[in-house]
């Protein structure tokens, strides 16, 4: 058995990949789900469809490789992190549509739990800020909202978890309510130092204990799928979340190696080592990943809005019909104008982390037209990353631009233009991979170096290939005018809030 099957569940659609005993990918399959939005800064998913399009994604990558249960060592999981889903413990049943991570729903709790004087010690004990990003506040306004939901939980008969809880949960029927320590670092219910769920915080957040899955290491032994979903039982034997396997995935193993993901959002994680380091610049401390009971945590600077801004030029604003065209487009823009996105639909991320604001065009004349508005929407992104990489050198003692190695994924990096931006607002290279499926490779290798399929991790880095490095090319003067201008255009949107 030298197959590893990745389950990687994301934001708008799920996906499944099976990984060959070399790491070459031997088939994908995915299927998009709908998105919700009941209000405004609201999102959920429908955690049936969440589940049914992992089980059709998962035999259609079997039955495209040629395989059965019987010739996969593994399944690994990886998954959008934050979003909730509380579940019936009896029938599986939902009591609620899941609320996903991008959901601002809880904007007013975070707000009065910060002004109560909480956020020093949440954040002490887990390496988080008090945010609606996280899934601690979405659980307790689950319970308050549904009714009858919040007794039933204190009495064990509700379930609450991430999405790789849940999709464990449905695979193994019923049998395995577990996590691992990269998805349990992002609810605010889990002490990072200690590794295990705090009581404080759980009484603090109204979160009966009940209801919480066990944590386990991001590779071990999760059950065993029931024989009737893919013909056969298959193991479980590795689960992180998203930006974690993706940090994985890139073989980023060595203190200094920092990732960046672009997906919906983006995602930059800082390997630390062994050490949480504690964050002056709003940035998050996080477990990397956890192997043999050994945690290694990260800083991580999350942006809610990347990917998603080309899809709103796409669906929202009609200009493009093919995330492809955006580059292209942006290359046609006109030099002259100084177009600035701040694409802050959901609020701002780090490092500014404001939930309020919301986002903004500057420099619009009478010429700006489609190719500006994508040159502004590609460099947005850059521009994010920008600030996540400054406040990461400013934090972490060890950083300097010559010891920090940039590696890169997601569906944006596909683009040379952005790529290449990036690297020039940076005045540093960025490292793309050949394998671009970082995600689903990190779950795959967590897996199988549980079933003994891949190597330590130290052998494991040495299948890392370089497919391009982006190189800098921007004159210094044109690189500070620039960001300077993109400085300005925060401050302006922050200045916005109605709250400040």
């Amino acid at each position: 058995m030298s197959f590893v099957l990745a389950i990687d569940q994301g934001t708008t659609s799920s996906r499944a990949m099976v990984f060959r005993s070399d790491i070459s990918i031997a088939a994908v399959a995915q299927q998009e789900f709908p998105q919700h939005f009941p209000a405004s800064g609201w999102v959920e998913h429908e955690p049936e469809d969440i589940w049914t399009s992992t089980v059709m994604t998962c035999r259609d990558a079997l039955d495209k490789a040629g395989l059965t249960a019987k010739d996969i060592a593994a399944i690994g999981i990886t998954n959008q992190r934050e979003t909730t889903v509380v579940w019936d413990r009896a029938t599986g049943q939902a009591v609620h549509r899941a609320v996903v991570w991008q959901d601002r729903r809880t904007a007013d709790i975070c707000a009065k739990l910060k002004a109560d004087g909480h956020e020093p010690d949440v954040s002490a004990k887990t390496g988080l800020i008090i945010d609606p990003y996280f899934s601690g506040t979405k659980v307790a306004w689950i319970l308050d909202h549904v009714p009858g939901a919040r007794e039933r939980a204190e009495r064990g008969e509700l379930m609450f978890g991430t999405v790789d809880s849940y999709l464990l949960w449905r695979l193994t029927g019923g049998k395995v309510h577990a996590t691992d320590a990269t998805n349990a670092s992002r609810t605010l219910l889990f002490n990072i130092h200690t590794g295990a769920w705090d009581e404080t915080l759980l009484k603090l957040l109204r979160v009966p204990r009940s209801m919480l899955p066990e944590v386990k290491d991001s590779s071990a032994d999760f059950g065993t799928t029931t024989p009737d979903l893919f013909g056969g039982p298959i193991k479980v034997a590795g689960i992180a979340g998203d930006q974690q396997a993706a940090t994985i995935g890139q073989a980023c193993f060595t203190p200094g190696m920092m990732k960046s993901t672009y997906g919906t959002g983006c995602f930059a994680l800082l390997n630390t080592g062994a050490t949480p380091v504690k964050s002056n610049n709003k940035l998050l401390t996080t477990i990397a990943y956890q192997l043999d009971g050994v945690r290694t945590y990260a800083l991580e600077g999350s942006i809610f809005v990347a990917g998603s801004a080309v899809q709103w030029l796409r669906d929202g604003l009609g200009i493009i019909k093919h995330a492809a065209e955006t580059g292209p487009l942006a290359d046609k823009s006109d030099s002259m104008q100084s177009v600035y996105l701040v694409p802050a639909f959901v609020g701002l991320g780090a490092p500014y982390w404001n939930p309020r604001v919301r986002g903004a065009l500057f420099g619009l004349t009478r010429n700006t037209g489609p190719a500006e508005l994508a040159h502004a929407t590609l460099e947005s992104v850059c521009y994010q990353t920008y600030d996540l990489w400054a406040a990461m050198r400013a934090d972490w003692p060890d950083a300097s631009a010559a010891t920090i190695v940039l590696r890169v994924d997601g569906g944006m990096t596909a683009s040379d233009w952005t790529m290449q931006r990036l690297a020039d607002l940076l005045d540093a290279p960025v490292d793309r991979p050949t394998i671009q499926e970082t995600t689903a490779l990190g779950a795959a290798y967590l897996a199988g170096l549980h079933a003994g399929v891949y190597p330590e991790p130290e052998k494991f880095a040495d299948n890392w290939r370089l497919e391009h490095r982006f190189k800098p090319a921007m004159s210094a003067a044109t690189r500070q005018r620039k960001l300077a201008g993109w400085a300005r255009a925060v401050k302006g949107v922050l200045a916005s809030d109605e709250g400040e």
